[in-house]
């Protein structure tokens, strides 16, 4: 018995709407896993990439570091060469005002600085231009005075002057620095 007019096809799993299909399906596929590879080289990438900033800025941590260290030692030396500076200036100044006290009459032979005084040797005509002249500033400035005179072969005298500033001065002046 037949129902049909037109002769049946042949019915095949292959058909061209499943041919169309799997090649849809496939192209889908190769599109996902190659995005799927591309993302997994760029990961990749990208953490490689933060390894090497991460040692970077290790790097560069320890650059700042001794790079701060260093500054830190230029000002230390800075502040070392100023104040040795600011000291040699009021030392110079101080010797400059001695002898600016020394008067044309006398003549020194020797001036020794010491921490906590001063000790003058030279020659002067006679103990009064000694005393009026020179000792008396002397006491001015320092808290003991010593001196001793000696006679030279030309009449003058060879005088020996030790002068000491009282150690709680010396304090004093050593908290003003």
């Amino acid at each position: 018995m037949r129902y049909s007019y037109i002769r049946p096809r042949e019915k095949t799993i292959v058909t061209s709407e499943f041919k169309l299909v799997t090649s849809f399906f496939s192209v889908t596929f190769f599109m996902l896993f190659t995005t799927y590879g591309f993302l997994l080289y760029k990961n990749y990438s990208f953490i490689k990439n933060k390894k090497e900033v991460v040692y970077e800025i290790i790097d560069l941590n320890q650059s700042i570091f001794s790079m701060r260290n260093e500054i830190a030692f230029i000002e230390n030396e800075k502040e070392l060469a100023t104040s040795i500076f600011t000291h040699n200036s009021v030392l110079k100044e101080s010797i400059a005002n001695l002898f600016d006290l020394v008067p044309e009459q006398i003549t020194l032979s020797k001036a020794t600085l010491l921490k906590n005084g001063l000790i003058l040797q030279g020659i002067t005509p006679n103990r009064d231009v000694y005393n009026f002249m020179l000792q008396a500033p002397l006491r001015s400035i320092f808290a003991q005075t010593y001196s001793s005179f000696y006679p030279a072969s030309n009449g003058w005298l060879f005088f020996v002057s030790k002068n000491y500033v009282d150690s709680n001065e010396t304090l004093i002046i050593n908290k003003e620095e």
